[in-house]
C-alpha cells in the first residue's frame, strides 16, 4: 500500500459512533453479567463456600490491572488490533500474530457456548422444557441465533449500540430486582428457610481454607470478567479513539465487580450454601421462590444476556482480523470494509460462519467435547490479557521511570496483572492435564487441555503457513507493522506519519 493509496478516514470504519456511555455498554454486555453468574457462580460457591464474595474481588484485581495496560497502549497506539497491533510493535510480527489468534480463538469458542445457552433458554422461557433438552433442536436455535447476530453486526456499530443499550438494561434490571428481592426477604420479618444474614468475614482474604479451592474460584472468576476489552476494539469507531475507549474499560470492570459481588452476597443470603452448591444455574434455584409469577423475567435474562454477548463478541473479533489484515498479516481479503455500513463485512461473515462450523461441528461430535472447549477458554483469555500486559511494560520501556504516573500505569499495574495472568494459564494447564478434569479424555490426557493448548498450537501452524506466501512478506519481516510505523488510523481526516509501506502522508 503506498501513501496515495492509504484511506483518508484510516481504515474505512465509521467514525464518531460510540460516546463514553456507548463504549461502556458495549464492554458490560460483552461480558454477559446475566450468564457468567448463572455458568460460575454455584461452582465458586463450591470451591470456597462463604469465601464466594471475596474471591470476585481478588480475580477482579489482575482485570483491573490489565485494564490499565490497554488505557495506555490505546492512547499511545488507537488501533482495532489492539493485542495483535501492540504485541507486535512491542516483540514483532511472530508474538503479535499469536496476540491476534490469541483474541479469534476466544471468540469462536465463545460463540458457540453462547448459541448453545440462548437456545435452550429460548425454549424453557417458552415453557417447552422437553424441547430445551432436545440437541438438534437447541442447536439450530442457537445457528439462528448467531447468523441474526452476524446480521446486525454486518449492518453497523450504531444499530448493534442501540440493541445492546435495550438488552444491557433488562439484565441489570433483573440483577437489580434479584438483590433487592433477596435482601428485603433476608431482612425482612419473615426469613426465608435456609436463609443466612451476611458476613464481614465473607471479605475476609484469608479465610480460605483450601489452597487448591482458593485458585480453582480464582480461575472460574476470571472468566466472568472477560469481554470488557470490546471498548477498545471499537476505539477507530468512537468519538474520542484516544481516551474514551480506556475509560469506559476501566468502568465497565469496576461496575462488573460490584455486580457480581452484590449478586453473590444476595444469592448466598437468601438460598444458603447447600441449595447453591454444585448448580450450574443458581437462577433455576431461586427464581420461583423470590420472582414468584415474575420468574420468567430471570429465564429472559439469561436468553439475552447470552443473545446480547454473542453480537458483541463478533464485533472485537472481526475488527482484530481487519486490523491484521491491513498489515498484510492476513490475506487482503479479511481488510475489506463495506462501502456503504463501514463495518469489517468480509471478516464479520467469516467470523459467523467459522463460529457455526465449530458449534454444529462440536455439538455433532459430543456435547462433551464442546463442553470441554469452554473449560479450556480461560487459556486463550490469559495468554492474550496476560500478552497485553507485557507488551504495555515493553512498548514504553524508554519512559517508564520518567514520572510516578508512568511507574504505576504503564509499569507496575500492567506488570502486576501480566504476572497473575501468567501464573493462573500455567495453574490452569496443569490442572488440566488431568484426565478426571472435564468431560472427555484424548492420548491419556484430559480434553480441556488438548482443546486449549491445542487451539493455541494450531494458530502457530496457520501463522507459519501464512508466512510461507508471498503476500505476507512485509508483515513478517517487519516492515509492514513495527515500533517505528505509525498506524493506520482516522485523525483530523488523514493518516498522520508513516503509511505501512514507509512512505511520508
Amino acid at each position: 500500500m503506498t501513501a496515495t493509496d492509504a484511506p483518508s478516514a484510516g481504515k474505512g470504519l465509521a467514525r464518531g459512533q460510540l460516546g463514553l456511555i456507548g463504549s461502556t455498554v458495549m464492554g458490560l454486555a460483552s461480558t454477559a453479567p446475566v450468564y457468567s453468574l448463572v455458568a460460575t457462580l454455584g461452582f465458586v460457591i463450591t470451591a470456597v463456600g462463604f469465601q464466594a464474595p471475596i474471591a470476585f474481588i481478588l480475580a477482579f484485581i489482575p482485570m483491573f490491572f490489565i485494564a490499565f495496560a490497554y488505557r495506555e497502549l490505546n492512547r499511545a497506539v488507537p488501533d482495532c488490533g489492539t493485542t495483535f497491533t501492540w504485541a507486535t510493535k512491542a516483540f514483532g510480527p511472530w508474538v503479535g500474530w499469536m496476540g491476534g489468534w490469541g483474541v479469534a480463538v476466544a471468540g469462536i469458542v465463545v460463540l458457540a457456548n453462547l448459541a448453545q445457552i440462548a437456545g435452550i433458554y429460548f425454549w424453557i422461557l417458552l415453557g417447552q422444557d422437553e424441547l430445551s433438552q432436545t440437541v438438534w433442536v437447541t442447536t439450530l436455535t442457537g445457528v439462528i441465533f448467531i447468523i441474526a447476530m452476524v446480521y446486525v453486526s454486518y449492518r453497523g456499530i450504531e444499530i448493534g449500540e442501540k440493541l445492546q443499550n435495550v438488552l444491557l438494561g433488562v439484565q441489570y434490571l433483573a440483577l437489580i430486582l434479584f438483590v433487592i428481592f433477596s435482601f428485603a426477604s433476608v431482612f425482612g420479618s419473615s426469613p426465608p428457610a435456609g436463609s443466612i444474614t451476611p458476613a464481614l468475614d465473607w471479605f475476609n482474604p484469608f479465610a480460605f481454607t483450601s489452597f487448591d479451592g482458593f485458585t480453582e474460584s480464582i480461575l472460574l472468576a476470571l472468566f466472568i470478567y472477560w469481554g470488557w476489552d470490546t471498548c477498545l476494539a471499537l476505539n477507530e469507531e468512537t468519538k474520542d479513539p484516544k481516551t474514551i475507549p480506556g475509560r469506559a474499560a476501566l468502568i465497565s470492570t469496576l461496575v462488573l465487580v460490584v455486580t457480581y459481588v452484590l449478586v453473590t452476597v444476595a444469592a448466598m443470603s437468601f438460598a444458603g450454601l447447600d441449595a447453591l452448591a454444585d448448580q450450574d444455574d443458581v437462577f433455576l434455584v431461586v427464581k420461583d421462590a423470590l420472582f414468584g409469577p415474575w420468574a420468567w423475567l430471570l429465564v429472559l435474562a439469561v436468553l439475552i444476556s447470552a443473545v446480547s454477548s454473542t453480537q458483541t463478541t463478533i464485533l472485537p473479533t472481526a475488527r482484530g482480523t481487519l486490523s491484521m489484515a491491513v498489515y498484510k498479516a492476513l490475506p487482503k481479503r479479511f481488510g475489506t470494509v463495506h462501502p456503504r455500513f463501514q463495518t469489517p463485512g468480509f471478516s464479520t461473515l467469516v467470523m459467523g460462519a467459522v463460529s457455526l462450523v465449530f458449534y454444529v461441528g462440536m455439538t455433532l461430535i459430543s456435547e462433551n467435547f464442546l463442553a470441554d472447549s469452554i473449560y479450556s477458554l480461560g487459556l486463550a483469555i490469559a495468554f492474550y490479557y496476560g500478552l497485553t500486559g507485557y507488551a504495555c511494560v515493553w512498548y514504553f520501556r524508554r519512559e517508564l521511570f520518567s514520572s510516578g504516573f508512568n511507574f504505576v500505569y504503564k509499569f507496575l499495574f500492567p506488570l502486576l496483572g501480566a504476572l497473575m495472568l501468567t501464573a493462573a494459564f500455567v495453574k490452569s494447564a496443569i490442572d488440566m492435564v488431568n484426565p478426571d478434569y472435564g468431560y472427555t479424555v484424548i492420548f491419556g490426557i484430559g480434553g480441556v487441555f488438548v482443546v486449549g493448548i491445542g487451539s493455541l498450537l494450531f494458530g502457530a501452524v496457520l501463522m507459519v503457513a501464512w508466512s510461507l506466501f508471498p503476500q505476507s512478506r512485509m508483515f513478517f519481516r517487519g516492515e509492514s507493522l513495527n515500533e517505528r510505523t505509525d498506524i493506520l488510523v482516522p485523525e483530523d481526516d488523514i493518516v498522520y506519519g508513516r503509511s505501512i509501506d514507509g512512505g511520508r502522508v
